[in-house]
């Protein structure tokens, strides 16, 4: 199931009007391509919070901003860290491609080495400024990678969702994620998804997102606060908490924004 980048997994939005199928025909390859299909604006700026909460309950929280903007068929996003003081300044962009046949490109820049490094594919399952989230979440997932089935039918709080169980065709795609497998509730109202469980490769760990708070900002469904944490044979390891906060759309913003010398020079 395809979730572009991690602020497209947030926003996660299919018009209703363009769904002609009823909830007992679908098939689980039509909710993927639904989803998949979803608008989830563009021009967008918002500030972040990441809230890192260790196994002890110890919290460490990080101030961001991010911007995103569509450059033809591909998303183009930009995240610069304001705070605290041992990450500022530290900036992340994300080309993501269309094409499945092209590999997403991310380059991660250090300020305090003066340096720019671009994540390998081999590094894309690795964590995420220490969060629960990995690199690879933070891209997209072509839906043809996977193979899905509906598992079951559920709610989640008060809602009516598809429990969607999609597993990657290839090793490279597990390699490239860490997961062996997902299962992915999307409501049926409104194809949000609105919780995930992901089995990772590393024996008996697994994560598990979930929406917390969901809000509707210029017709665009956008998941304000979500959660992702990490366990392992039913403890918790540790948990991320994500807020967004002044959600805007359709700012002016171009493609020369979004480059490597533009992340070196920050905000």
């Amino acid at each position: 199931m395809r979730s572009k980048h991690l602020l497209a997994t947030l926003f996660l939005l299919f018009p209703l009007g363009l769904f002609s199928l009823t909830a007992d025909a679908i098939t689980a390859d039509q909710i993927a391509e639904q989803v998949d299909e979803r608008d989830v604006g563009d021009k967008s700026i918002m500030t972040m919070e990441m809230v890192l909460i260790d196994k002890h309950g110890s919290k460490r929280i990080r101030k961001m901003k991010n911007y995103s903007m569509d450059e033809g068929e591909d998303t183009h996003t930009v995240i610069f860290f304001q705070s605290p003081a041992d990450v500022r300044n530290t900036a992340f962009l994300t080309y993501d491609y269309d094409d499945s046949d092209k590999d997403d490109d991310q380059w991660l820049y250090l300020p305090a080495l003066k340096k720019t490094k671009r994540i390998a594919s081999s590094d894309k399952s690795s964590s995420f400024m220490g969060s629960d989230f990995t690199y690879s979440d933070m891209t997209s997932r072509n839906i043809s990678d996977y193979d899905y089935r509906i598992a079951k039918e559920t709610e989640v709080r008060g809602h009516k969702v598809w429990v969607m169980e999609s597993v990657p065709k290839t090793k490279k795609v597990i390699d490239e994620t860490g997961y062996t497998k997902s299962y992915m509730f999307v409501r049926q109202d409104n194809f949000v998804v609105v919780r995930a469980l992901h089995i990772l490769k590393e024996n008996g760990k697994k994560k598990y997102l979930d929406v917390k708070k969901l809000e509707k900002i210029d017709g665009i469904w956008v998941a304000t606060e979500i959660e992702m944490k990490t366990t392992r044979d039913k403890s918790t390891l540790h948990r991320t908490v994500l807020k967004l906060d002044n959600v805007k759309f359709n700012q002016d913003l171009d493609e020369s924004f979004f480059t490597v010398r533009r992340i070196e020079k920050g905000l």
